[in-house]
């Protein structure tokens, strides 16, 4: 299935969450005030809260208050140890007290990027509160995430979030629930229970095989629910793990810039007891990935929304275990990936407006002449901006053979036909 894939390794270990005269405090008593109590809370004695969110390329976006004012919406990403906001133009900086700059790598061939560390801030989600945090707020929205996406995104969190409370996250009916996790109690009924391990903030587990060209592989597996795509295997893997047919193809995007690398098919992989089978993964290029994640040798990649969102996922931190519920009719849909060769990005101010941001060599977007820049204003005689960039994506995905008659708008005002023939190339 073609989704965005965001891979924000963004290196920041050396960031605290709270300032370090605040880590110490207690986190208070339920006779404090809200706005007294320190770290993340649920409020009104609450043992536990739903929060709906929205499903935009198989990510998790949730509306987040920052500071009693700012309304956002933040990606929800196990990978990302700290709160960053990507994109500085929709938050009230005049109101935030910044203490440093700091400098970020991440995935991606391009430069590091440069932020500002904001301390004493609060986040609020329902009656989810959380004080005296610290914000990383980038210089620049070098990531551009809405495009990507197809609707407003100003951040990305994760790890205080899952480190707090017990998170179900439920994709049929788009719901987070936070327990607190003194109140959660594991249920057969729940789905199956598995271990995971919480290294360098971030979860992982060996509940994973692999099997490709007839050989089983037990995998280590971060579990990233920051990641569009269904599997990534990095690129010191086993060669022997290699699909013999694979494509070259961007990747995704990280805090440094666009991952280069190709993709292919997995026989079959494993999650616990349940077997997936023709598996579209990904295997980035070492330059653009590899060379810059810490701890390599224990982890063999990870997995991501296009894979977890085939169960109800459940993650317990404190207690070092997920569970997992197979959704049936979910399993049944199989793993596909655009037929067309090009990569869209939504523009304008509802995001509805789409141009081609990338060509695939020799791909049926190549053939049918189509160029980086055209902007999408029909589809087989519907409006373009009638649809959303996930809607285009899952008719691009879909209908090996198929022909799709497009409207362009070309570069200098110029309107062309074309016929486009979807092929399945991997």
């Amino acid at each position: 299935m073609r989704r965005l894939s965001i891979f924000i390794i963004s290196m920041l270990a050396c960031l605290l969450v709270a300032t370090p005269s605040l880590r110490a405090q207690k986190k208070g008593t339920a006779n404090q005030s809200t706005e007294e109590r320190y770290g993340y809370f649920l409020e009104s004695r609450k043992k536990t809260v739903r929060i709906p969110f929205d499903f935009y390329s198989n990510l998790i976006i949730v509306s987040v208050i920052l500071n009693g004012s700012d309304s956002l919406r933040f990606i929800l990403d196990t990978g990302v140890s700290s709160t960053i906001i990507t994109d500085p133009s929709r938050v009230s900086l005049e109101n935030m007290r910044f203490t440093r700059r700091v400098t970020l790598n991440g995935a991606g061939a391009d430069e590091s990027v440069t932020a500002r560390v904001g301390i004493g801030n609060t986040l609020q989600m329902n009656l989810m509160r959380a004080n005296f945090q610290n914000v990383v707020v980038l210089d620049e929205d070098v990531l551009k995430l809405s495009e990507f996406v197809g609707a407003p995104v100003h951040g990305i969190f994760g790890y205080e979030i899952f480190n707090n409370f017990t998170v179900t996250i439920d994709f049929v009916n788009k719901e987070l629930v936070l327990t607190s996790p003194e109140n959660y109690t594991y249920k057969k009924r729940k789905g199956e229970l598995y271990p995971i391990s919480i290294l360098d903030t971030k979860p992982f587990t060996d509940a994973v095989t692999m099997i490709s060209n007839g050989v089983e592989y037990p995998i280590r597996v971060l579990i990233d629910t920051g990641s569009g795509h269904a599997l990534l295997l990095d690129s010191h893997s086993d060669q022997k793990m290699l699909p013999a047919k694979m494509i070259d193809a961007q990747l995704g995007r990280g805090l440094s810039g666009v991952i280069t690398g190709s993709i292919g098919r997995i026989d079959q992989v494993r999650l616990g007891d349940v077997s997936l089978t023709n598996v579209v993964t990904s295997f980035p290029d070492e330059e653009a990935y590899g060379a810059k994640l810490y701890n390599r040798s224990e982890r063999n990649g990870n997995i991501g929304c296009e894979l977890l969102r085939r169960f109800k996922v459940t993650l317990n931190y404190r207690d070092g275990y997920m569970v997992l519920k197979p959704i049936k009719r979910k399993l049944q849909e199989s793993f596909e990936h655009d037929m067309s060769g090009m990569e869209l990005r939504a523009i304008g101010a509802e995001y509805k407006s789409f141009v081609v941001n990338n060509i695939l060599a020799d791909s049926p977007a190549e053939e049918a002449g189509l160029h980086i820049g055209d902007e999408l204003i029909f589809i087989n005689d519907r409006p373009a901006d009638s649809m959303s960039i996930s809607d285009l994506y899952k008719l691009l995905q879909k209908g090996h053979g198929k022909k799709l008659n497009l409207l362009i708008k070309r570069n200098g005002g110029g309107i062309v036909f074309a016929q486009i023939k979807l092929r399945r190339m991997i």
